[in-house]
């Protein structure tokens, strides 16, 4: 998804792993459906949740799915999609 460096972490500062729960946010899960998913505890997603909106400067959910979509995080419907790696559109 995003470039990648040497210590795991993207190029905007958040891990795979951050990445990978926005995505799990932007589909409507609760931060409990997402640890039941990923087959981790609610608090390390409580955590991981808590470092992307600190890193993002988020201050709840809406603001986090904002911010990702307006950073080519995620796309919604179409949306936004152009701004994703590989994401094979014509632009």
């Amino acid at each position: 998804m995003a470039e990648r460096t040497d210590l795991g972490l993207t190029r905007s500062g958040l891990s795979e792993r951050e990445l990978e729960i926005i995505e799990l946010v932007a589909t409507g899960l609760t931060n409990q459906e997402i640890a039941l998913k990923l087959m981790i505890s609610k608090r390390t997603v409580d955590n991981h949740v808590s470092n992307i909106f600190t890193k993002t400067g988020a201050k709840n959910r809406v603001a986090l799915l904002n911010w990702a979509m307006d950073n080519g995080k995620i796309c919604r419907d179409g949306f936004n999609c152009c701004n994703l790696p590989g994401d094979g559109q014509e632009h």
